[in-house]
């Protein structure tokens, strides 16, 4: 089997994976993704594509990720890992799609507006 090649985004976090047949070893820039998510929800949110559709365990999965947090890092690789799936096989789209794994959610942070604080917060009204 040849490498399949996705990527996956979630607010400036973009993932781009290799997924090849394997013993389920998943590198997140160079690091094992345990060492890389140290927290269990992390791991999960990282392993619930593989989970969801029975996969997990059967293929090797490099990552390389930047930009953004680690949480929006971690659902930015989950969306890849998805979309690589459903690239190898079709079928298990319904499962994933199901859970909300086949979406990416794209809530951005609002940008800054002039003549305010932040995007919507405005400086302290002082009436005298």
């Amino acid at each position: 089997m040849s490498v399949t090649n996705t990527s996956g985004r979630r607010k400036t976090a973009v993932a781009r994976i290799y997924l090849k047949d394997g013993a389920g070893a998943i590198t997140v820039n160079g690091k094992d993704h345990k060492e890389y998510f140290p927290t269990l929800p992390l791991q999960y949110i990282v392993n619930q594509s593989l989970e969801v559709s029975e996969l997990t365990g059967r293929y090797d999965i490099t990552v390389n990720v930047q930009g953004g947090g680690v949480k929006g890092q971690a659902e930015a690789v989950r969306l890849a890992i998805a979309k690589a799936i459903v690239e190898l096989d079709a079928e298990k789209k319904p499962a994933l799609r199901a859970k909300g794994l086949m979406t990416r959610d794209n809530r951005m942070v609002e940008r800054k507006k002039p003549g305010r604080a932040k995007a919507r917060k405005k400086f302290q009204f002082s009436k005298r």
